[in-house]
């Protein structure tokens, strides 16, 4: 059998879907049911004993067979739509159990990078980054010039990023 699907696909898809539609099947699902049923077709197309067959019909049939399983499935497990509002107030936004054991093991790389700095480095570093202060601020507080404390702070932080994954 030779059939030429990219030309059957041109001439009877917008058909298909449109007859899926008329079963009472929404847009979108009768979309993705008629890429189905040529997906279906050009898995197993039918036995050479058909080779007059008519390309039209086989799609048609397949089409409502598949429309029919889908209907099935639905009585049995029906798809529920749900709008955007709800589903955010449905989302939990608590961090996942694999997020929080890779953030503690970070904080964990983190503290222990921070702990192999000399004092003055660490202490430069959290008073700028987690303190918030200034360069200017982190040197008057250690006594330092304003070069001296940007040095130790970029110090701290290309140590950090050496050390941590």
């Amino acid at each position: 059998m030779a059939w030429d699907f990219q030309e059957l696909f041109r001439r009877h898809a917008k058909e298909i879907a449109r007859a899926l539609r008329r079963r009472g099947l929404a847009e979108d699902v009768a979309a993705d049911l008629t890429q189905d049923t040529f997906l279906r077709v050009m898995a197993s197309p039918p036995g050479e004993a058909t080779q007059n067959h008519n390309p039209r019909a086989y799609l048609f049939e397949v089409s409502r067979n598949l429309s029919i399983n889908y209907h099935r499935r639905q009585a049995i497990d029906p798809t529920v739509y749900v709008d955007e509002d709800a589903m955010i107030r449905v989302a939990d936004p608590a961090p996942s159990a694999e997020m929080v054991v890779y953030s503690r093991q970070m904080l964990r790389q983190i503290a222990d990078a921070l702990e192999e700095l000399p004092d003055k480095t660490r202490e430069a570093f959290i008073l700028h980054r987690i303190d918030g202060m200034t360069i200017a601020e982190v040197a008057e507080r250690l006594g330092l010039s304003n070069t001296r404390a940007w040095e130790l702070v970029h110090r701290a932080y290309r140590h950090l990023l050496l050390r941590v994954e």
